[in-house]
């Protein structure tokens, strides 16, 4: 079985609409920041050197499921898993969980693809590489056997 990456926070006022539900677009930074929390975990980072290259994962596809809604003050736990590490890239998981009604239910669910780039020192463009080993080698306990959630 594959091992789960969490963390918890809270929905602050500023995240929430005229509703009193949390906008849209800050699950996308909170599975941002859940994967940043994560790399910081297996002491890796989005932006950093792999020998004298410097290689960063800008995002290729992204999306959310949303099943019920956030509201401020709503404590939720965020649970990262690695649906699949491929050649230059990797594919992560983001399940967002609180408590309702004494039960913890699935509030929204979402994936990322992040690819793996080198980036020109001197145009600043960016060309894929492969996932470097460090990056595969501990990832290994996250990623779901099979693919499967």
């Amino acid at each position: 079985m594959s091992s789960v990456f969490s963390i918890t926070r809270e929905v602050e006022f500023a995240e929430t609409d005229m509703a009193g539900i949390m906008h849209f677009t800050h699950f996308y930074r909170w599975m941002e920041v859940c994967e940043h929390e994560f790399l910081r975990s297996l002491d890796l980072s989005v932006d950093m050197k792999s020998g004298e290259d410097r290689i960063g994962w800008p995002r290729v596809k992204t999306s959310c499921r949303f099943k019920r809604p956030l509201r401020f003050e709503d404590k939720v736990e965020l649970r990262l898993s690695v649906r699949e590490v491929r050649d230059r890239s990797i594919v992560y998981v983001v399940d967002f969980w609180k408590e309702e009604n004494g039960e913890t239910v699935r509030a929204a669910s979402g994936e990322t693809v992040a690819a793996c780039v080198r980036f020109d020192p001197d145009t600043l463009g960016m060309t894929p590489i492969g996932v470097p080993d460090a990056f595969r080698e501990r990832m290994k306990p996250f990623v779901s056997e099979n693919g499967e959630q």
